[in-house]
């Protein structure tokens, strides 16, 4: 369902409460220094990202460059910025590590344009320009060719969570479709490849450069992610071959040095980008997949070949960690790399040719993004840019038992408390539910920085359904959303009030997406809260099935159709318990949300306004799941803060 998924991987609305929307500097005035898409070269020499700095309360995001760092020191080497009015996708090294090609978009115009950067030598070629839009570069394995995702003439970005389209004429027979396209690296006329009525999600070459494996399916671009095959696509023909057609969610798919096996991994997952499951392994030529790590007790969300073997990482708990993986016998024992995010090309990290080394992004919740580069086991800092942001708040991590799991959180809290004294908290519910609340560096002037500035607490809960305890935790709430999570979830409340000095009679409750579902659940379920914030919920899954544009999401996680099993739709409806609604509730949604449409967030309202509950109802213009506009970002902010204050305080 709703991406606002996995924290540790997106900036956007849904993680505005761990400080990563409306970022600015301390009162230093020095710039926030923001490293994406690492990618590490071929030989581990040089590092590439995306790379912006914001500073203070800029009206638009900062135009980013690509940067290429030194690997072993951090200083850099050169800086590609051939388009200013572009957003750039993440670069590909050439084999060589001679070159990069990445994906610049230029909004206004909706045109992409493919380039080609030599290290060492200027100005940057266009190899070629898209009518629409397009990203993922890849290389072939012999450097003659260049491969992207291009969407020719597209109605909208790339995407669920982006603004939909407007739906006007005979809706749904103008679907976008996303190809596999090829351009000679010498430049030339680009060519798409993969069939015209196939959406492409993610692709690698193999490695005779013939071909590719991608996850794909027909039709609806943003709705059949969730029914994806594996396919094998012919570089020559397009021709699309499935490999393999598994009941769960498929990412990262790439195929082994000898051409003969693919892995991915695999599970139960809420959208596209929000990664989490076991690793898998299944013949090119096809057949069954393989489950390699069955039963481990953490959540994959990065694999590669590298050689023979393969270098996996995962979310195990609260630690991020780096698992060795046999193909045939299973995962080795990990090396944990700490309580911390890590974003890389590889998944969390960025790895050399022979595996050896490795590069990534990384942050936690007091210490501001830096790069990272070294042998895989011994990563050092490289960059300082950030050294000098304090720490905003303190951080707990919290543990506790419920039923049958073991349960994690994250218990963030102002820098100083008073002796004796209890403060109120708010319960942040992530969204997913596939996915986990992770540390992201909290700056000044964000959300949840106002809210600990203002004496509160913030309380993010992993409960099941969530990643880092492994695939049966992550299957625990199918079918029942709303049931086991969110016992979990006031399990978890008792609990840090046993360790924090809480007050249990001033509760807050927030969440966006799936956490905007739990948050109508819970004011619908519970009379501990005092205020409430929902964002981009659900309220009726009856009329959501046939409202939103991403109904195949609901199968995997409600088992059926609302048509073939509509008990269980109505059982983990808000609406049908609304009588019982008590508690003052902020209600927020994008004008153009594919994911959660804004009658949801109306529905609720019209029932708790019929119920004679305060309430407020907030509808962004343009906006789609994940908000894109400064402007918007800053007055639901100041509309959040005021609410809790209204009713907390």
């Amino acid at each position: 369902m709703m991406k606002i998924t996995d924290l540790a991987a997106c900036g956007l609305l849904a993680s505005s409460l761990l400080g990563t929307t409306v970022q600015a500097a301390p009162a230093t005035g020095s710039a926030l220094r923001d490293y994406r898409a690492v990618a590490l070269s071929a030989n581990g020499q040089r590092i590439a990202a995306i790379e912006s700095n914001k500073a203070g309360e800029q009206a638009q995001r900062p135009h980013a460059a690509i940067v290429v760092r030194d690997a072993a020191n951090g200083a850099i080497v050169q800086q590609f910025d051939p388009c200013t009015v572009c957003s750039y996708d993440k670069p590909s090294w050439s084999p060589d590590g001679k070159q990069l090609a990445f994906v610049g978009y230029d909004a206004k115009a909706g045109t992409a344009q493919l380039y080609l950067a030599t290290l060492s030598q200027t100005p940057v070629r266009t190899l070629t320009s898209i009518k629409g839009v397009a990203s993922t570069a890849r290389w072939s394995p012999d450097g003659k060719q260049l491969a992207v995702l291009a969407t020719v003439g597209a109605r909208k970005l790339a995407g669920a969570v982006e603004a939909g389209a407007r739906q006007v004429g005979e809706v749904g027979s103008e679907d976008d479709a996303q190809r596999i396209a090829v351009v000679p690296a010498s430049g030339g006329e680009l060519r798409l490849l993969s069939p015209n009525d196939t959406y492409v999600y993610e692709y690698s070459w193999t490695p005779d450069g013939r071909g590719f494996v991608a996850t794909s399916a027909q039709g609806n671009g943003d709705s059949n992610w969730w029914v994806a095959k594996l396919s094998h696509i012919d570089a020559a023909t397009g021709a699309l071959r499935v490999i393999a057609s598994p009941a769960m969610q498929l990412n990262l798919p790439s195929v082994s040095p000898d051409g003969k096996t693919v892995v991915f991994i695999g599970g139960l997952m809420s959208d596209f980008g929000s990664i989490g499951g076991d690793i898998y392994t299944v013949p090119l030529a096809g057949g069954t997949p393989r489950n390699v790590t069955q039963d481990y007790r953490g959540t994959f969300n990065g694999v590669v070949w590298r050689g023979a073997r393969l270098l996996a990482t995962a979310l195990i708990d609260s630690q991020l960690a780096l698992v060795p993986v046999d193909a045939q016998t299973g995962p080795a024992q990990p090396v944990l790399l700490g309580e911390i995010s890590s974003s890389g090309s590889d998944g969390r990290l960025s790895f050399s040719a022979d595996g050896s080394q490795a590069a990534a992004a990384q942050e936690d919740f007091t210490h501001a993004s830096y790069l990272v580069a070294g042998p895989v086991a011994q990563l050092k800092k490289i960059t300082r840019d950030n050294d000098g942001f304090a720490p905003q708040l303190t951080v707990q991590n919290v543990g506790w038992n419920n039923e049958q799991y073991k349960v994690q959180g994250w218990l963030l809290g102002p820098l100083k408390t008073d002796a004796g004294k209890r403060y109120p908290m708010i319960v942040n519910v992530h969204g997913g539910p596939g996915a986990a609340a992770s540390p992201r560096y909290v700056a000044a002037s964000t959300l949840i920085h106002e809210l600990t500035q203002k004496g509160y607490f913030v309380f993010l809960p992993n409960p099941r359904g969530s990643f880092g305890q492994g695939q049966a935790f992550t299957r625990a709430n199918m079918a029942d959303f709303g049931g086991g999570d969110w016992r979990d979830i006031l399990s978890g409340i008792d609990a840090v009030q046993k360790v924090a000095p809480v007050d249990g009679e001033r509760l807050g409750l927030i969440g966006h997406s799936y956490g905007g579902f739990m948050t109508m659940w819970g004011v619908t379920h519970s009379d501990r809260f005092k205020a409430a914030v929902a964002g981009a919920g659900v309220s009726n899954w009856i009329s959501y099935y046939g409202q939103n544009g991403i109904n195949q999401w609901m199968i995997p996680f409600f088992g059926a159709s609302a048509y073939d099993n509509p008990a269980v739709y109505r059982k983990a409806s808000p609406i049908e318990s609304i009588k019982a609604a008590k508690t003052p509730t902020l209600i927020y949604v994008g004008e153009r949300d594919v994911e959660t449409p804004a009658a949801q967030s109306l529905e609720f309202w019209h029932g708790l306004r019929a119920m004679g509950v305060p309430s407020s109802l907030f509808i962004y213009d343009g906006e789609g799941h994940s908000f894109r506009k400064p402007e918007h970002q800053r007055d639901l902010q100041k509309r959040t803060v005021g609410w809790f204050e209204r009713y907390l305080k």
